[in-house]
């Protein structure tokens, strides 16, 4: 071997590593899917570099809520809610591409109040309810991008999920899982004992199977609160309350009415992103 282009060799190979470690990064802002086309088949999955972290005590940040991922069913009454699962992955890739970097409500929290830190363009990913599809599609698609979700559980879908062998799925790959009430009803209508229970218990049943750092936040069922519901959940223990109010979330709100952006299932990937730029305070 003739040792003078030994170099040259290793430069190569070093080459050669460096572009099937970056395959399939590349892309448009819209999937495929959205666009009507297939899928990439490519299986190498490229890993990104940790996003440098700052403190954040003043950052907007976008808490985008979705429900359902997964197929509309037949005679479904709100079928806005359900976002296809191939949608949802695109959503995901969009917003990575974009810069933004998924985060938990209570890194939000930690970096608002307490001095902590937050990637540049953080977003928080909640799903509300409990449904097999967040498990099955979304947990895969956040693990891609290496994100956490945030699950706002209504205890009676706990079944609807999987059970708590399911959450705790979610619970070991990051995920925040926080309160949406016991039986997800108007908690406006309620006597103030059945109000303290659905957010009593509901609070305590969820710390008690997925541990202490859960359901520190709140997310009020179908958005419905009032100034006496908000007194209840801060008098419950919950350090903050999500609405379906759209806008970014902000530290100078009040921690108990926090806007949310809901993600409909026509909203494609692009319209996704372009939202975010126009919402951004």
């Amino acid at each position: 071997m003739d040792r003078r282009s030994l170099p040259a060799r290793v430069l190569a190979t070093a080459v050669c590593a460096l572009l099937l470690a970056t395959a399939g990064c590349a892309g448009s802002a819209e999937d495929p899917a959205d666009a009507g086309g297939s899928p990439s088949t490519a299986t190498a999955v490229a890993v990104a570099a940790p996003a440098p972290e700052r403190p954040a005590p003043d950052e907007a940040v976008p808490i985008l809520m979705y429900h359902v991922i997964g197929p509309v069913p037949s005679g479904a009454r709100l079928p806005s809610l359900f976002v296809s699962p191939r949608r949802f992955a695109s959503h995901v890739r969009a917003l990575k591409r974009a810069g933004y970097h998924g985060v938990t409500l209570q890194q939000v929290w930690d970096a608002w109040s307490h001095g902590g830190t937050l990637p540049r363009r953080p977003v928080v990913l909640s799903f509300d309810d409990g449904s097999k599809g967040q498990v099955r599609h979304a947990l895969p698609a956040l693990q891609r991008a290496g994100w956490p979700g945030v699950l706002n559980l209504a205890w009676r879908y706990l079944p609807d999920i999987g059970g708590t062998s399911a959450v705790r799925r979610l619970v070991r790959a990051g995920w925040e899982i926080d309160s949406h009430s016991l039986d997800h009803p108007d908690l406006t209508t309620l006597s103030e004992d059945e109000l303290l229970r659905e957010l009593d218990v509901s609070r305590s049943r969820i710390k008690r199977a997925f541990g202490t750092r859960a359901a520190n936040f709140f997310a009020y069922p179908s958005g419905r609160y009032d100034a006496r519901v908000k007194r209840a959940v801060r008098a419950a223990g919950y350090l903050a309350a999500t609405t379906v109010e759209r806008g970014f979330a902000t530290p100078t709100a009040d921690p108990y009415a926090l806007a949310r952006i809901q993600v409909s299932r026509s909203m494609s990937a692009a319209t996704l992103v372009r939202a975010l730029r126009d919402l951004r305070p």
